[in-house]
């Protein structure tokens, strides 16, 4: 009976596993041999035939015949007597084949080598499967969402493979139900014990690199380059690309008539405000280019530090530092260079308006943090902010109106009084 239901057990592996015919009788040969070490001492006089497609196993034990008082190796070795008893017309110095059966093994045997048959196959399937993700990591993948946790949405693919998009690996806007269809780049694949731990990220720059090569024709097929990616995940992002072929547009052909090309991908990341720049290998107007939509008066580079001078108007300082500090951040990161905004009216260290007032001035009025809020956009005086539209201010700084009112009544005081 035990022999049955462990036979009858082959073929459901071979097909849900979807391992190979050659693959599983080693596999099934393996842990029978160890079996049989086991039980008795020694399995190189052990013939094991299987076939796994009919559910079909033999094992034959061969010993030879020696006379009754000789017997040393009772597991090589088979007395006259007994082997008579088998074939009357056996001699000493022949070989007899014996079939084990599988109840001979005892009972508690034969659990333990349908456990490590299961054992085996997980194993394999983990090599496999390690083997399989190994190979495309940093390219793009699609899954279901299984089951949303705090920290983690677990996805399961079409064969029902587990895979981890972790929280930090998510854009800031993403949100998932269980069903969903989710596209990332397998980032990394990592053992945990024995079991490969799948990790996709939606946050890479290599994604968004890979979403041009999936949507955009001449990226995909290598007539438009993508030299560069960088990117705040769901809030914006710059990408540099090139082409060889000067009848090509790379920045057009990227963004597509009214941005149809690239709306798919700004989709996709949560409405992610992409740059697409043209790339050249002369650093001052890469730079130039890198800092749109700001307009640049001129730049004073320092090869030797990787820093730049950027000299700038002053109502063009916003436009280039961007809400947040992003444009200049990921400028800098595009270049390669750490970016210095200068306004044009600062240059002989005097400051446009006499009577205006910096605005660490008021640190003791107002909270450090704001200061620090309007300093990313470009403000850092009393009449600097007191000339803008609390509307303007409340969509380029992530300051509340609330907040931004009461530090323009702060500022107002000072010049009223």
């Amino acid at each position: 009976m035990e022999n049955l239901a462990l036979i009858d057990s082959f073929s459901e592996f071979k097909d849900n596993k979807l391992i190979d015919r050659v693959t599983l009788m080693a596999i099934l040969e393996d842990v029978f041999r160890n079996a049989l070490k086991k039980k008795y001492g020694s399995d190189d006089n052990f013939d094991i035939i299987i076939n796994p497609d009919k559910g079909d196993m033999e094992i034959w034990r061969r010993r030879v015949i020696v006379a009754d008082e000789d017997l040393d190796f009772e597991n090589e070795e088979i007395t006259l007597t007994e082997a008579r008893m088998i074939e009357a017309d056996f001699e000493i110095g022949e070989e007899v084949s014996e079939e084990v059966k599988l109840i001979d093994l005892g009972r508690r045997a034969i659990l333990a080598l349908r456990q490590n048959l299961i054992s085996k196959i997980h194993e394999h399937d983990n090599t496999n499967l390690y083997k399989q993700f190994k190979d495309i990591i940093g390219d793009i993948y699609t899954a279901e969402v299984h089951h949303v946790r705090p920290r983690v949405v677990i996805l399961v693919d079409d064969e029902g493979n587990e895979i981890v998009l972790p929280k930090e690996k998510q854009i800031p806007s993403d949100f998932f139900r269980k069903g969903d269809n989710v596209r990332g780049i397998i980032e990394s694949v990592e053992l945990k014990g024995n079991k490969p731990q799948i990790i996709m990220s939606r946050t890479s720059e290599k994604f968004l690199e890979k979403l041009f090569e999936q949507e955009i024709p001449e990226v995909f097929d290598g007539l438009i380059t993508v030299k560069n990616v960088v990117r705040i995940p769901g809030e914006k992002a710059k990408v540099a690309v090139d082409s060889y072929d000067d009848r090509i547009d790379p920045v057009g052909a990227c963004v597509g008539m009214k941005g149809s090309r690239i709306h798919g991908i700004v989709r996709e990341l949560g409405n992610e405000n992409i740059d697409v720049i043209n790339y050249t290998n002369n650093i001052q107007l890469f730079i130039t280019r890198a800092l749109s939509p700001a307009k640049v008066s001129s730049i004073k580079i320092d090869e030797e530090a990787k820093r730049a001078e950027v000299f700038l108007k002053l109502e063009e300082v916003s436009k280039a530092i961007g809400r947040g500090g992003h444009n200049i951040k990921l400028a800098g990161q595009l270049t390669g260079y750490e970016l210095d905004v200068i306004r044009e009216g600062d240059v002989a260290g005097t400051v446009a308006d006499e009577d205006d007032v910096e605005l660490t001035e008021f640190s003791d009025e107002i909270e450090e943090w704001v200061i620090e809020e309007f300093a990313k956009i470009g403000l850092d005086t009393a009449k600097s902010i007191l000339k803008h539209d609390v509307e303007d201010l409340v969509r380029r700084t992530d300051l509340e109106e609330e907040t931004i009112l009461d530090v323009m009544k702060i500022l107002k005081e000072e010049f009223d009084s």
